[in-house]
């Protein structure tokens, strides 16, 4: 659902299709009844997991305010800034990349409505790591379901997490189950979604994400599904893992 997919000019893992799609509707993000509407829905499960996985890792008691203050984060395809708004709020100093131009013209634009200060940039996680660049939390929420080449994308995510650090990374299972649920349902019959936001053949499993991240040098330690509840209008956690799903690794100090 979000859009930072691999590298620019140099190498392979944006699909430009992927971006182009996202582009057309680079402008809804902050609209809470448009296109992104199941986003805003989404982010509570998801921001949960972030801060609460966070605050393990980093030793944090979470009493404060600002529970992840001087902490790096980098939020890969971040699109309007949904996640990266509230995280600084708790105190992350956060980067947000995406391919897509107006993505990051909207998020910048909220961001100083908001007051807020974040590092909006038009780039790609692999330009970051090749710089040099590394940081305590990456994240990278519903986005490698749209990369040409998840292990080359996942091999980036890893790379740009610091030695004692965090990756959090969230997508779609390659399942029956996800294609009824998550494309003939939530893009063909309940209009979530536009139509064509997914490709079930790019979906990805809980075990080629493992070993990918594993493959970067990252320890698994967390795992949950996450599912909808159409009584409450509210996503949860949950041990199903059968459409949508959140992984966590963390690398050696």
């Amino acid at each position: 659902m979000s859009t930072a997919f691999g590298t620019d000019a140099q190498a392979t893992t944006i699909d430009p299709d992927e971006v182009a799609r996202f582009e057309k509707i680079a402008r809804t993000w902050w609209d809470e009844q448009g296109p992104m509407g199941i986003l805003h829905r989404f982010n509570p499960v998801r921001l949960q997991v972030i801060r609460g996985r966070a605050l393990k890792q980093f030793h944090r008691d979470g009493d404060g305010a600002r529970p992840l203050e001087g902490l790096s984060l980098l939020d890969i395809g971040c699109g309007g800034g949904l996640l990266c708004e509230p995280l600084t709020r708790l105190g992350a100093s956060v980067t947000g990349i995406d391919p897509a131009p107006t993505n990051v013209e909207v998020a910048r634009l909220h961001a100083v409505k908001s007051g807020l200060s974040i590092d909006y940039r038009q780039a790609t996680v692999e330009a970051l790591v090749e710089q040099g660049e590394r940081f305590d939390i990456v994240l990278a929420m519903e986005v490698v379901e749209h990369v040409a080449d998840v292990d080359a994308f996942v091999s980036a995510c890893t790379a740009a997490v610091k030695p004692g650090g965090l990756l959090v990374m969230a997508t779609l299972n390659r399942t029956l189950k996800a294609f009824a649920l998550a494309i003939v349902g939530a893009e063909y019959v309940l209009g979530w979604l536009p139509r064509g936001t997914h490709q079930w053949d790019k979906f990805v499993t809980p075990r080629e994400l493992r070993r990918a991240i594993e493959a970067g040098g990252l320890a698994i330690d967390y795992e949950a599904g996450v599912v909808f509840n159409p009584l409450s209008n509210t996503w949860k956690l949950s041990r199903d893992m059968d459409v949508n799903y959140m992984l966590a690794g963390t690398r050696p100090s």
